[in-house]
């Protein structure tokens, strides 16, 4: 590159830094929405809802400051998990069976056996705690290394559970981030794996759109966190979501369940995006 480029690429940064074009996260415009608070309020439930429309490369939220805040990825960490598992070749397909050994597990759709898309939509944790111990450590590091997701804390005394648990953190921007590269194969993976995984990842599918996504729920400390991320494919445009949400005062747990995912389909009707 020439010192002419170089000056000409430096006064575009500066420009963008000065009238706000250009934010630590992302290069994309950002818009606050009020509609999207209303929607949280509503509910009773306090977070934000980050949607990014790829064609107008903007985002949209009711709070970018929390948005840019890391919080422990729970079950959402499944989506790099079953990369990494697809590509050494611990699980074959979506088809792949994990028996259910007949014990008790936490949750009664746990109990029994599993193929591997179900362990994945129906999060369940023993399921991929068994294939965290069969990537390992070392492998488990390596990957993450190249994913760039987030930072997770991950070490010998918690690789079954640091998604779950103590100090790993994501973002729900780091989250869109992640998803985009996921979408565009721009990932230090095979391109077999990424697209296997991106047929897994669909939850619903009309004449009008495509649903990809995973939810997520941790408890840890006494602190609840939700998740709605992925992404939604209609009429050749892609909407990139992430939503990260907690229950207010007398909202139940089966609320809260079903409002992460329920709550960030609003917010794509509100935007005008389904």
């Amino acid at each position: 590159m020439n010192k002419s480029n170089r000056y000409h690429i430096l006064r575009i940064l500066l420009m963008g830094l000065i009238f706000g074009y250009l934010s630590e996260s992302s290069f994309g415009q950002q818009v606050r929405s009020a509609e999207l608070q209303e929607i949280l309020d509503k509910a009773g439930l306090s977070g934000s809802i980050l949607v990014y429309n790829a064609e107008a490369d903007t985002y949209y939220s009711n709070d970018f400051d929390h948005a840019e805040r890391g919080q422990l990825p729970a079950s959402t960490y499944k989506v790099p998990h079953s990369l990494i598992a697809l590509d050494l070749g611990i699980v074959e397909d979506e088809a792949t069976e994990f028996p259910w050994d007949g014990e008790a597990r936490a949750m009664p759709q746990w109990e029994r056996d599993l193929t591997f898309k179900q362990a994945f939509h129906l999060s369940c944790v023993p399921c991929y705690q068994e294939i965290a111990r069969k990537i390992g450590l070392d492998r488990m590091k390596d990957y993450l290394s190249r994913l760039d997701y987030g930072q997770m804390d991950v070490h010998a005394d918690n690789l079954d559970q640091f998604w779950l648990r103590g100090n790993s953190r994501i973002s729900p921007m780091e989250q869109i981030g992640f998803l985009r590269r996921l979408y565009a194969g721009d990932l230090d993976l095979a391109g077999e794996t990424l697209a296997r995984f991106r047929e897994m990842m669909v939850m619903e599918e009309s004449e009008d759109y495509r649903l990809s996504g995973k939810t997520g729920w941790s408890v840890d400390q006494g602190v609840d966190n939700g998740w709605f991320v992925g992404y939604l494919e209609k009429g050749g445009a892609v909407y990139f979501f992430a939503s990260n949400l907690a229950p207010g005062p007398g909202v139940s747990d089966a609320e809260f369940l079903e409002a992460r995912k329920s709550l960030t389909m609003e917010a794509l009707r509100v935007l005008g995006f389904l």
